[in-house]
């Protein structure tokens, strides 16, 4: 049987990275009305396979992260329906599952959010395991302008909580803290925020007995505010790497960053710079991107099953890009 360390080892796999497909049903309903598709629950599920299904997908992809809804579908097939995990599983790609709740308004932290979850979280990861799911991802959302001590010592503290109940049921976690990139701040406000988060999740992860070997890391790259003034793909790859190098010890496996918000052309960018500059770090830099693999995908498709081809070739080329950047060289540019 695989260890953790060994499936966490395998999620950051040497070019692929992580698709993430874990939208709540609220959020994935807002998606598919805004591209005219009716929301229903048969439409997310017919959605959700037109990503888990291309056919070589597990040559860019090493995991897709579900949601509970999803976890539970079935992929219809022509030898029987079978569940998502499962067909994950015979794609070679390995399942994971979103396991936190969402977030809400910190109390006293004057619009700074908590990311809820915990409770009876153990009983659901050993259901989850049951089901299939071989790690599983929480994420704690730090806002740069209402960033302070309490508001990431709160989150870190959950952060590691979840981990430990993970590796306790047998699943590999996902640690995400991601410092929001919405705002007008600079990158230099991004890399002291994100240094600061960085620290207390590794500080907490330490305290509650979390084997780093079997964690992967999803932190944001540091990156100015969408709104904020623009900064060169070199700058932000040397400002995440200074952050990295000060607080990821080397006995984590891989880091597998998120896109936050950044289309595919430019976190790939920023990914390929990274990847140019990080030749001897210690940990395995790759991706775990949702919208900026997924979205194009969604509009070609519009629910139509006479465009699911041109859909997943349009996944399968985002995904494509992404892996070239973890060569460390420009991607090619996407075609008009």
């Amino acid at each position: 049987m695989r260890t953790l360390a060994e499936t966490a080892l395998t999620l950051v796999d040497s070019g692929r990275g992580i698709l993430a497909a874990d939208e709540s049903i609220g959020t994935m309903s807002q998606r598919l009305a805004a591209e005219g598709i009716a929301p229903t629950e048969e439409n997310r599920r017919r959605y959700r396979e037109l990503l888990v299904t291309p056919h070589g997908l597990s040559a860019t992809v090493s995991g897709i992260i579900l949601c509970d809804e999803t976890m539970r579908q079935h992929v219809a097939r022509v030898d029987g329906d079978v569940r998502f995990p499962l067909a994950a599983k015979q794609c070679g790609i390995l399942p994971g599952i979103k396991v936190d709740t969402g977030t809400t308004d910190l109390a006293f932290a004057h619009g700074a959010f908590i990311t809820e979850g915990l409770d009876g979280l153990r009983g659901r990861l050993a259901e989850y395991a049951e089901l299939g799911a071989a790690f599983a991802k929480w994420r704690a959302v730090i806002d740069v302008e209402t960033a302070t001590d309490y508001s990431i010592e709160v989150n870190a503290h959950a952060l590691a909580r979840y981990a430990a109940l993970c590796q306790e049921q047998g699943i590999v976690p996902i640690v995400e803290p991601e410092v929001l990139c919405a705002g007008s701040h600079d990158i230099a406000r991004c890399e002291e925020v994100s240094d600061r988060t960085l620290a207390a999740v590794f500080a907490q992860l330490k305290l509650q007995h979390v084997e780093l070997e079997a964690i992967v890391l999803k932190p944001n790259l540091v990156t100015p505010g969408l709104a904020g003034p623009p900064a060169t793909p070199a700058q932000v790859a040397d400002a995440t790497l200074r952050v990295l190098e000060r607080n990821v010890p080397s006995t984590v496996p891989g880091i597998a960053f998120l896109s936050g918000g950044h289309d595919n052309a430019t976190v790939c960018q920023y990914l390929a710079a990274l990847n140019g500059i990080a030749a001897g770090a210690p940990w395995r830099l790759t991706y775990s991107f949702g919208r900026a693999l997924v979205s194009d995908a969604l509009h070609v498709w519009g629910g139509e099953d006479a465009n699911l081809t041109e859909a997943q070739a349009t996944l399968l080329a985002n995904c494509a890009r992404a892996a070239a950047a973890l060569e460390g060289t420009e991607p090619a540019p996407l075609s008009a």
